[in-house]
């Protein structure tokens, strides 16, 4: 029973979850990522190098149907589709970037408390750290 417990404790911890949709996330974008380069990335690659398929390219050690082939080709070309997949994600990744970039740019201007150095809201009258007044004129008379 307390192999069971500790089994229980495992699973339900934070991280392990993280791992597990992290996991599941990754699976469905590969599935985005391997349709993007396989429909979209690869038609206008074939149409730049002519169509270029290595995948059949052998060279076979012996006669007949058992000899043994060495399939260079299909290393070829998965060396290419890993190429291709993995500028693909660059590019997604570097997007991303700008955009969050462009969300941080946007956040609302801070500024620091003259007294205990925190950043504080530029709107702010009062800081919320030493609570010094920031600005007498926006402060009501009644709480000053």
């Amino acid at each position: 029973m307390k192999f069971i417990q500790e089994f229980k404790e495992f699973i339900s911890r934070g991280n392990v979850m993280d791992l597990a949709v992290a996991v599941i996330v990754g699976a469905a974008f590969s599935a985005i990522i391997n349709s993007l380069v396989n429909d979209l990335v690869t038609p206008v690659l074939s149409l730049v190098t002519g169509g270029i398929d290595f995948g059949h390219l052998t060279v076979k050690f012996g006669e007949g149907d058992t000899a043994a082939e060495f399939r260079y080709g299909t290393f070829i070309q998965a060396l290419i589709n890993f190429l291709v997949v993995s500028f693909v994600v660059f590019l997604l990744v570097k997007a991303i970037g700008v955009i969050l970039r462009k969300k941080k740019e946007e956040a609302p201007p801070t500024k620091t408390c003259p007294f205990c150095a925190q950043d504080i809201p530029a709107a702010a009258v009062r800081c919320p750290s030493c609570t010094t007044v920031l600005d007498e004129d926006a402060v009501p008379y009644a709480l000053r």
